[in-house]
């Protein structure tokens, strides 16, 4: 039977698929691929062997060895610096997208180092929730000033294809000692992870763990934190020897942290958190923590319905339940609607934190957010683990940064639209949240009054209250979206 060779069409990326193919950012493939090179072009007949026919045989096979030895060689210098495992795809060609915008899968962050991991792990074949594992982990070792393995972490994930969301909460804050939060970034990433995720959990750790063992560059948030903060209980990890803070560009290392994430590589369970890390910061505070065990959760997270979709949000101790009031209030209310912005602060110091999200074009998207309550923590240096303590206790106002979003158009449609938002960086999160989601829902008012430009995709707000940060991710058309408010804040990554 003669076997013809059939171009590959595309299919959109589920949650649970393997990577297809590594593309250049912001360029779609419109040509066929090569033919399966596996797959013959030449057959024969049912009756018999014509002469010569096991000499072409032999030199097909050749051919064919020769050529996947080339293919391979070309994948492994063309993907080293990713790790893909997929075929490496022809010379793009065809329209372009403006950045920010792909076919599979994307991941912003506030480092670039992170989303480039993230990214990563997406082109090995891991989902949102590998990616987004992997970045949040890597974003504590280089961004030790506002997220780390001390700091707790909330969390939404939307499965795009059952159209279910679920938020992540570390569980109720405890304490190692007076003003010593105790660390739940390990035990409530791997909760995640066991639930949801998809490359073996030794892989996420693979990356942060290098980056801790063989050293950082300091980027700028981290060079900003240093100079405005001091050093004082940083030492020797953020400092000259002569004490004073690392510089944009110094290089920092961390080994103690890379030997506690390495035995968390190696825990089979997610019950790991007193052997990794607890028994070690004991033995450092001289305390017994028999009884501590962090407790993370993972529950259906909070629903409101809208008349352009159905909203998602975290559970109290969060932002979640103030975002929701906020909201109801402006989309009930006659007339002009209050803004947001306009209303009396309620806190007066900014705590730090952290986020970052991830979405693929099939709707999956993961938001994450992290804080140790003030920079650098409780700056209470291990020396066993090389983990900053938070000074996160019952007390800390955590309802000022932990809100993340997420809004789809239908749960019906399992190709609807999907966008979310995380913010970061001001004590009123949960305004700043709503301000930016209105902004977008009158933009999509205004796009359902002008057809022509429903193509656009979804819109950037323009501006929005407060000094902080909005992470934007989407999934529209089949596409990929990342944005932030303000533009640029923060390095993304796709394919």
């Amino acid at each position: 039977m003669e076997v013809t060779a059939e171009p590959v069409l595309y299919q959109k990326l589920l949650l649970w698929e393997p990577s297809l193919e590594l593309e250049e950012e912001e360029e779609e493939i419109s040509e066929p691929l090569v033919p399966d090179p596996w797959r013959s072009q030449d057959s024969y007949g049912k009756g018999g062997v014509r002469p010569g026919a096991w000499a072409q045989l032999v030199a097909t096979l050749l051919l064919l060895v020769v050529g996947f030895s080339l293919a391979t060689w070309q994948l492994h210098t063309r993907g080293s610096s990713t790790e893909t495992s997929g075929p490496v795809a022809p010379r793009p060609s065809g329209h372009s997208h403006r950045p920010g915008i792909y076919h599979h899968g994307a991941i912003i962050s506030p480092a670039a180092t992170c989303s480039h991991l993230g990214q990563e792990l997406l082109v090995a074949g891991g989902n949102v929730v590998d990616a987004g594992i992997g970045a949040a982990l890597c974003l504590a070792v280089v961004h030790p000033h506002a997220t780390g393995l001390g700091a707790m972490f909330w969390g939404l994930f939307h499965n795009g294809s059952s159209g279910n969301s679920t938020a992540l909460t570390s569980g109720p804050v405890q304490t190692l000692a007076p003003g010593l939060g105790m660390p739940s970034a390990l035990p409530t990433l791997r909760l995640l992870h066991t639930r949801f995720g998809r490359l073996p959990w030794p892989r996420l750790l693979v990356g942060p763990t290098t980056l801790a063992q063989e050293g950082f560059l300091v980027d700028m948030p981290l060079a900003r934190a240093l100079a405005a903060q001091g050093t004082k209980g940083l030492c020797p990890l953020l400092c000259h020897t002569d004490g004073s803070p690392l510089g944009l560009g110094a290089r920092a290392t961390n080994p103690k942290l890379a030997d506690v994430l390495r035995r968390a590589a190696l825990a089979p369970t997610p019950e790991f958190a007193k052997d990794a890390l607890l028994s070690p910061l004991a033995r450092d505070l001289g305390l017994d923590v028999s009884s501590a065990e962090p407790t993370p959760t993972l529950e259906p997270a909070l629903q409101l319905p809208l008349a352009q979709g159905i909203l998602f949000t975290t559970p109290s101790p969060s932002a979640g339940p103030e975002l929701l009031t906020l909201l109801e209030t402006a989309l009930q209310s006659k007339g002009a609607r209050p803004d947001p912005c306009l209303l009396p602060q309620k806190a007066t110091v900014t705590p730090m934190s952290s986020v970052l999200a991830t979405v693929d074009s099939s709707g999956s998207v993961l938001l994450l957010t992290s804080s140790l309550n003030s920079s650098f923590g409780s700056r209470h240096l291990s020396p066993s683990t090389g983990i900053l303590l938070s000074n996160l206790v019952a007390k800390s106002a955590i309802s000022t940064w932990s809100c993340p979003l997420i809004l789809r158009a239908s749960l019906d449609d399992t190709e609807a639209d999907v966008l979310g938002l995380v913010a970061s960086g001001t004590p009123e999160v949960a305004r700043v949240t709503t301000h930016t989601l209105l902004s977008h829902l009158a933009g999509l008012q205004a796009q359902a009054q002008h057809q022509h430009q429903a193509q656009q995709g979804p819109t950037e707000s323009p501006n929005m209250c407060g000094q902080g940060t909005v992470l934007q991710v989407a999934a529209h058309a089949e596409h990929a979206h990342v944005s932030s408010v303000p533009n640029g804040c923060c390095p993304f990554q796709g394919f």
